[in-house]
């Protein structure tokens, strides 16, 4: 599988995840069908993130890594 996110991509989907989890479990901020929505979200930053490959960006064309 291609990479096609940078590291500064992959780096602010860790950062919203992290924020969305933080939201959801700690602050008690997000309730009901929201928190699972944000609970998803953020696997799906984080997944994404990890593997450095989005499958919305391949649809759309976009790359944000400069080496790929």
């Amino acid at each position: 599988m291609m990479k096609n996110m940078g590291m500064i991509d992959r780096g602010g989907r860790l950062i919203i995840a992290a924020a969305l989890v933080y939201l959801a479990l700690v602050a008690g901020v997000i309730g009901g069908v929201l928190f699972w929505i944000a609970l998803a979200v953020a696997a799906v930053f984080t997944l994404t993130a990890f593997v450095g490959n989005c499958p919305l960006y391949r649809i759309v064309g976009l790359k944000t890594c400069r080496d790929c």
